[in-house]
């Protein structure tokens, strides 16, 4: 719903450049070569607008499907999963959020995945001091940032990686990479990009603007 963006429309329908965010997130996956099915999870009562919206860019290189999501994020990526057509064994997730991902980046995913990787995520050096803190708000520690990552999407696997993750879940995750950590599927990671950065607040908002 996108909360932290303020009141308005859900966060993937809001405006950028006169053009909702998922609108520019499909644009740029479905320039990416080895892209040849997009799955959109749409809320259940937008189905059919999405689907009109969306309509512009599919190709006859790209499907372009629309599926009802469900309540959270794990429960709408399952069911755009069982939806991708069965010809597709590498399956990229996305977040409409990071609406400015280059097409370049999904290449370098799918790459990665097709080079044998189940489980792949793109990556950005953690540049700022992280400290960990009590309760109470008290520094107990500095964290090495030289180990930590700071992870976007598109998140790449195979199907039976994903399929399996998803079958073995037990509560929600904020990413895939994390259900298939938990059946103890290794997460390869490649280089991120600046432009893949999520657009949250208002203040990512502005710099998206700018970034055009």
């Amino acid at each position: 719903m996108g909360v932290r963006l303020g009141p308005g429309a859900p966060k993937a329908l809001r405006l950028l450049r006169g053009e909702p965010l998922l609108v520019h997130a499909v644009r740029r996956v479905a320039a990416a070569p080895s892209v040849g099915c997009i799955v959109v999870a749409a809320p259940a009562d937008a189905v059919d607008d999405v689907a009109a919206m969306l309509r512009p860019l599919s190709s006859p290189d790209v499907r372009l499907l629309v599926v009802a999501g469900g309540a959270s994020r794990q429960a709408s990526v399952a069911l755009a999963l069982a939806a991708v057509p069965e010809e597709f064994g590498i399956i990229l997730v996305h977040d409409a959020a990071r609406a400015l991902t280059p097409p370049e980046l999904v290449e370098t995913v799918a790459a990665a995945v097709r080079g044998g990787h189940g489980a792949v995520i793109p990556v950005l050096a953690v540049v700022d001091t992280i400290k960990q803190v009590d309760n109470s708000g008290i520094v107990v520690g500095t964290v090495d940032r030289s180990v930590l990552r700071a992870v976007q999407t598109p998140q790449g696997f195979s199907r039976t990686v994903l399929t399996s993750a998803h079958a073995a879940a037990v509560d929600d995750h904020t990413d895939d990479a994390g259900l298939a950590e938990k059946i103890g599927v290794p997460v390869h990671t490649v280089p991120g990009a600046e432009a893949a950065m999520k657009i949250t607040r208002p203040f990512d908002l502005a710099v998206a603007e700018l970034l055009f």
